[in-house]
């Protein structure tokens, strides 16, 4: 890690004050649970949420084979490898600040050419067994999906074999991951979430750029993001100025909603005062930008998922969505 963070540090001067602490400060902290957690009203929220879940997911075969061959047929372009060749003359005299930045060459001009004869032919690929491996599917689907697709589609194999193989993956991923969402029923499971999850895992991160909270389960709260007024320490803030917030939880990662594309990890829980707000439970993801066509289709369904499993499933007084500020989730939860 120390060495991915120093190769960073070339691009980014700020990654460096994060590999330099005080020497003197204690090198881990706590984060401990404060008496916030122990309010009745996060009680009564830690008891609707903390449930484990499993999933069941039943659609037709036929179905994903049709709507993957279309999107392939649609989407799919794979580029043919290729080649840059840089010429130039070397100065006779040269600094080390142009050495560094590799200006010790003037006069330059790059040729791009495809190459024609890749040697990629000599290579054997398992064609339909790699693409079942990463689209998790048989090789049978696999087979037919490939059988249905448009000759030139398919012979962009040979442009560039692993290109289209790693292609072909996402885009049969992502019409299934629509189809999960219309398809998906989940149910309760033995085994509950306890509290110890909240602590278990040892922030690295600065305390001195966390936010320190008057309503949150932890005297400290972690957001993602390096910038200091990101959308989550923003969010956080206003949570914390809100009238109508009670307590809330930044929930940690281990904290999942298993799901067909990989788990999912809520970003906040959110109690409101009673009488203050229509919804007093909330759920919520925190997101840059909320508009559906921003958001890759694999996290979409995700976040349809968890609506799915809070929403339309669950019995529990619990609602969740996806936000992008506090006041949209007011916005939701006065309605």
């Amino acid at each position: 890690d120390g060495i991915h963070s120093l190769i960073q540090s070339v691009y980014d001067d700020s990654i460096l004050e994060s590999m330099f602490t005080n020497g003197h400060e204690t090198k881990v902290k706590e984060n401990p649970l404060n008496e916030n957690f122990a309010k009745k009203e996060f009680q009564a929220l830690w008891r609707e949420i903390n449930h484990k879940y499993a999933y069941t997911v039943k659609f037709d075969s036929n179905e994903l084979i049709k709507k993957a061959i279309a999107h392939i047929d649609d989407k799919l372009c794979v580029s043919e490898l290729q080649y840059t060749t840089t010429i130039g003359r070397q100065k006779a005299e040269m600094n080390e600040y142009e050495i560094e930045r590799g200006e010790s060459f003037t006069g330059e001009k790059t040729r791009t050419k495809t190459l024609k004869h890749a040697e990629t032919s000599q290579i054997k690929y398992d064609l339909i067994g790699k693409i079942a491996e990463g689209a998790v599917l048989t090789r049978k689907t696999i087979s037919a999906i490939l059988q249905g697709i448009r000759i030139d589609k398919l012979y962009m194999f040979k442009n560039n074999p692993e290109e289209f193989i790693s292609k072909v993956i996402r885009l049969i991923n992502e019409q299934k991951a629509t189809m999960i969402v219309e398809h998906i029923s989940y149910d309760t499971i033995e085994g509950e979430y306890d509290s110890t999850i909240f602590t278990a895992e040892k922030n690295t991160q600065s305390f001195d750029k966390a936010f320190l909270a008057k309503k949150a389960i932890q005297d400290y709260v972690f957001t993602d993001g390096s910038a200091e007024k990101s959308i989550e320490r923003k969010f956080a803030e206003d949570l914390d100025a809100a009238e109508e917030v009670c307590v809330y939880a930044k929930l940690p990662r281990t904290f999942h909603i298993p799901t067909p594309v990989g788990n999912y990890s809520p970003d906040w829980a959110i109690a409101f005062y009673e009488g203050t707000v229509k919804h007093i439970f909330f759920v919520a993801e925190t997101k840059g930008t909320m508009e559906s066509l921003e958001l890759r289709p694999i996290e979409q369904a995700k976040i349809s998922c968890a609506k799915k499993l809070f929403n339309e499933m669950s019995t529990s007084k619990v609602r969740y969505d996806a936000v992008d500020s506090y006041k949209e989730l007011l916005n939701i939860v006065i309605k």
